[in-house]
Parts: C-alpha cells; sequence; structure tokens
C-alpha cells in the first residue's frame, strides 16, 4: 500500500439570519448555498464540508443551537479517535459598515449590545463567560490567521486581519467557539464580510471557497509535517536502539576476549609450573 498523504479536514461553517439594520444578511446565504457552489465548481482537496448552520442573531438564540452543532461535530469526531485536532469551526458574520473582508483574530469575554438582539437581549458590559473572569479577558484562534489573510489577498480579495470582532452576536459565539476549541482540540476561526451591496454574492461566494481550500490546505500541511516529526523521532528511537545494542555487543566481545586471554594466560602459566 502506497502513502494515501495528509488526512481529510472537515469544516463545519455558520452564518446568521437578519438583525436590526440588517433585514437581509448576505452569511444566511453565503452558508445555505456554500455546498451546492463547492460541488458545482469543485471541492478542495482534502476538505470535507460538514454541516452549514444558520444561527439566530441573538446571544442566547445562537448560543442554543451553537452548542447543539458543536457537540454533534465532537459525537462525530469520538467516533474515530484518528479524527482529533482534524475538525475546524468556520463563522461568518456581516459588519454593514466594512469594505473588506475580516480575518477575526480573538475574541472578548464582553458582550456590550449597541442594539438588542433579535431575542430582545441588550447587555453592557457583561462577561460572556462569568467563569473566564473580567471582560478584559480574550481567547485566540491557534490557526494562523496572518498566514491566511496574505494567501487570499494574493488571490486578489479585500481582505485583512483583525483583532476586534466587536462586542455584538458574533464576537459573543467566537469567544463560545474559541473556548469550545481548545477544550475538545478542534478549531476556530471567524469572519467578517461586507454587505452584497459592497462587495457582490459571486465574489463574496468564490471568497469562501478560497478561505476553506487555504484553511483546510494550511490544517494538512500541520497534519503531515507532524507524521513527519514522529517518523524522525521513531529513527532517532531506533538508532538509539542499534547504537545501544551495538554498544552492548562490544562490551561483550571486550569481555569475551579478556576471559579467553586470561584463560590462554593460565593455560601458559599451568604449563610453566609442569616444566
Amino acid at each position: 500500500m502506497g502513502s494515501e498523504g495528509p488526512p481529510a479536514v472537515t469544516i463545519h461553517v455558520t452564518g446568521f439570519k437578519k438583525f436590526h439594520g440588517v433585514p437581509e444578511n448576505p452569511t444566511e446565504t453565503i452558508v445555505n448555498k456554500l455546498k451546492e457552489y463547492l460541488k458545482k465548481n469543485g471541492f478542495p482537496k482534502g476538505l470535507i464540508l460538514g454541516s452549514c448552520s444558520i444561527l439566530e442573531t441573538a446571544g442566547q438564540g445562537a448560543l442554543d443551537s451553537l452548542n447543539k452543532t458543536l457537540q454533534s461535530s465532537i459525537s462525530a469526531k469520538d467516533s474515530e479517535s484518528s479524527n482529533s485536532g482534524r475538525t475546524i469551526w468556520v463563522h461568518f458574520g456581516v459588519n454593514s459598515g466594512a469594505t473588506r473582508f475580516a480575518i477575526e483574530h480573538q475574541a472578548v469575554n464582553e458582550a456590550t449590545f449597541r442594539c438588542p438582539d433579535e431575542m430582545g437581549w441588550k447587555p453592557q458590559k457583561v462577561p460572556i463567560i462569568p467563569a473566564d473572569g473580567g471582560i478584559s479577558n480574550k481567547r485566540e484562534t491557534s490557526l494562523p490567521v496572518e498566514e491566511i489573510t496574505k494567501a487570499l489577498a494574493a488571490k486578489g480579495y479585500e481582505v485583512m486581519t483583525s483583532d476586534d470582532a466587536g462586542r455584538f452576536v458574533c464576537n459573543y459565539v467566537y469567544y463560545h467557539s474559541l473556548r469550545f476549541s481548545e477544550q475538545n482540540r478542534t478549531k476556530s476561526l471567524f469572519v467578517h464580510v461586507p454587505l452584497f451591496l459592497t462587495i457582490d454574492e459571486e465574489t463574496q461566494m468564490q471568497f469562501a471557497a478560497s478561505l476553506l481550500e487555504k484553511v483546510s490546505a494550511i490544517r494538512r500541511v500541520c497534519f503531515a509535517e507532524l507524521a513527519n516529526i514522529w517518523v524522525y523521532l521513531y529513527l532517532i528511537s531506533l538508532w538509539k536502539s542499534l547504537n545501544q545494542a551495538a554498544h552492548f555487543a562490544i562490551q561483550f566481545l571486550c569481555l569475551h576476549l579478556f576471559f579467553v586471554n586470561e584463560k590462554i594466560q593460565g593455560e601458559r602459566f599451568v604449563c610453566s609450573l609442569a616444566r
């Protein structure tokens, strides 16, 4: 059997429904159409598209659906232990005032909603996870945001890195997702997109596909490098074992020669006495 290459990566995606000031959320369209778009244009190598979920633009409303989908992905992962670390969550949210895409590096443990969410909640300076400490606590993605951004920019997309996902539902969801990922050895990433009036739907669909392609490629390379490291460590261990075995063999040979020599010397001594 030949090498099958790095294992495939499963990416789950989420978007949001409408909310105050955004009657049509572009991320709902992107996520709903993503699977068909990839089927039509070809799935990137090594990518398995998992669930495509649309969340309520509400703290608790989004969290209920998010937790169910996060847990279901872990249940599927647990059915095959070798899948550890090969599950990624990519969350899409809209920034109605943006003129380009933004790859979010982190989320903050603070819920301060500028307007009520779709369930009427409007928290102000409330910790998202009280057990994590104060509202200044941050969680960062372990994915290489800078590398992803540069790769997408090289394809011609208007994209930037960002350290501020806001304090609305996007940040709320991202913080929960990052926390879950840290606890379950998955990966999480949040991406803000503009309105379709700013960047048209087709370009945004292309961007989403390119993003998933890059993210999955990075993870597959990481697993390939990790596999190479394990092979290297195994070879070092084997080499040390062989060296140790050779060392013992040489010691045994030296002792054997020593005793043979002692025996010869003893025989010579006995002969000299006999004379």
